[in-house]
């Protein structure tokens, strides 16, 4: 893509999200997962060419990336500043969404889910709040977070590889709004390995056809025992 002015290129961006059936392809893709120009047209409801088309311009503008395996080619989002920007204006709209019909969000989407990496819903709220309330973690103006020392220890006596989050090639942490609590959830590398080690322990698991992340009883009883945090 050729050197743009930087307002023209934020206007590309609005525009190609913009589009009903980019903005469905993107959204069933925010749990990080990726998906086939196929299922991804029948996501946005077009023809297979149509899906293709809109793929390439969400491809030149680094909305998404594409892999090649076999005869098939996978889409996902480019990178998690992608999924930070979806999920910011999912706040947005639900701010002048009418809603004297009552909250739309469905209750399992709301408890858990992934937003491309990290965990959000109520159960990153209330791990976010905890953390914080215990002094683990402390958060800046701008909405930085880093850990303090026992935060630290507690963490890696986890199993959460602290290191390796600083070292990563993007924001450390910070607290990002979550769209159906409208409250901060931790987000950046610390909150994708915090992930991470909630799958690998079977605190939580994926749900197969959306952001859902269903909290095990093991979850909830450790989860309970560890942090004192209860969903």
């Amino acid at each position: 893509m050729n050197v743009v002015d930087p307002d023209e290129a934020v206007a590309l961006i609005a525009a190609a999200i913009g589009e009903p059936a980019r903005t469905r392809m993107l959204y069933c893709l925010i749990d990080g997962r990726a998906r086939t120009s196929t299922e991804l047209a029948v996501v946005a409801g077009v023809t297979p060419s149509t899906a293709s088309a809109h793929l390439h311009r969400l491809e030149a503008l680094r909305l998404v990336n594409v892999a090649a395996q076999g005869k098939h080619r996978y889409y996902r989002l480019d990178r998690p500043d992608v999924a930070a920007a979806l999920e910011a204006l999912t706040v947005i709209a639900g701010d002048i969404t009418p809603r004297h019909d009552g909250p739309r969000t469905p209750p399992a989407l709301r408890i858990a889910r992934s937003c491309y990496d990290h965990l959000a819903g109520a159960l990153g709220v209330a791990l976010y709040d905890r953390w914080t309330m215990l002094d683990w973690i402390t958060t800046t103006g701008d909405g930085s977070c880093d850990l303090t020392p026992l935060g630290r220890t507690r963490l890696e006596a986890w199993g959460i590889d602290v290191n390796a989050a600083s070292g990563a090639r993007r924001r450390f942490a910070f607290a990002c709004v979550d769209w159906s609590e409208r409250r901060p959830h931790l987000a950046g590398a610390l909150g994708a390995a915090v992930l991470h080690r909630l799958l690998g322990q079977k605190w939580v698991a994926r749900d197969l056809d959306s952001r859902v992340l269903r909290v095990t009883a093991v979850g909830r009883r450790e989860m309970a025992s560890r942090f004192g945090v209860t969903i």
